[in-house]
């Protein structure tokens, strides 16, 4: 919430005090009435506040974030009963998260208000790389490796090769272009193991490194221009 006439300054209308004599003047309008009282206050989120009949926003702030989704949180903006990843965001600003990571996985997830960021990183044809750590209950064979990373005819669904690397007896990195639901879990159901630990280190250019579970960052303008889209536009 804030004052009218702040928020007429903020919105780039005019000066704080230009806005006093507006307001006085019945030039303003909240919610299409007539408000003439300075100080009233107003929610620039909620409210629709007109200037002689022109509609007046505030810009908002465009943010790009990395968050490092614990286990046990949805990747979601509807709260139910578990902690959601907006739980750990301390901003003013609206925020989505950029596709989805399972509830028993954790990892690299962006957060952004910028529409269109999700058609850039969610949207098949673009083929972002998205690079998990997995470990799993049982021992891997070469075989099993071999036949993830060559693509596998799944009941739900047939995923693309991808690259897989091993990383001890019980542990790979993967790196796929495509995102079905639930596709990692169900390409080692596949091969008769069961995924124990699941984290997502990469999406693009763009890398978890040393981000603690529950912890943000900005992105920076090197990432963000790798995107192909510029901040504060």
């Amino acid at each position: 919430m804030m004052r009218l006439q702040k928020f007429l300054s903020a919105a780039g209308v005019c000066s704080r005090r230009k806005g006093e004599e507006l307001i006085a003047r019945g030039d303003v309008r909240v919610n299409g009435a007539v408000v003439t009282t300075p100080g009233t206050q107003v929610d620039a989120a909620k409210d629709t506040v007109a200037v002689r009949g022109r509609v007046v926003r505030i810009k908002e702030e465009t943010v790009y974030l990395a968050l490092h989704k614990p286990v046990n949180v949805e990747s979601s903006c509807r709260k139910r009963h578990d902690p959601i990843v907006l739980d750990f965001i301390d901003l003013p600003q609206r925020l989505y998260p950029v596709g989805r990571l399972d509830k028993d996985s954790e990892g690299l997830i962006l957060l952004t208000n910028d529409g269109r960021i999700h058609h850039l990183l969610s949207h098949p044809s673009f083929e972002h790389e998205k690079e998990y750590r997995v470990t799993v209950k049982n021992t891997l064979s070469d075989e099993d490796l071999r036949a993830m990373a060559a693509g596998m005819t799944l009941p739900e669904f047939v995923t693309r090769p991808c690259i897989v690397t091993r990383l001890d007896r019980n542990a790979f990195t993967i790196i796929l272009k495509e995102g079905k639901n639930r596709q990692i879990r169900r390409m080692v159901e596949a091969r008769g193991n069961t995924v124990v630990t699941l984290k997502r280190i990469r999406i693009a250019h763009i890398r978890l490194g040393t981000l603690k579970p529950g912890r943000w960052r900005h992105l920076t303008e090197t990432e963000i221009k790798k995107l192909g889209i510029h901040s504060g536009s």
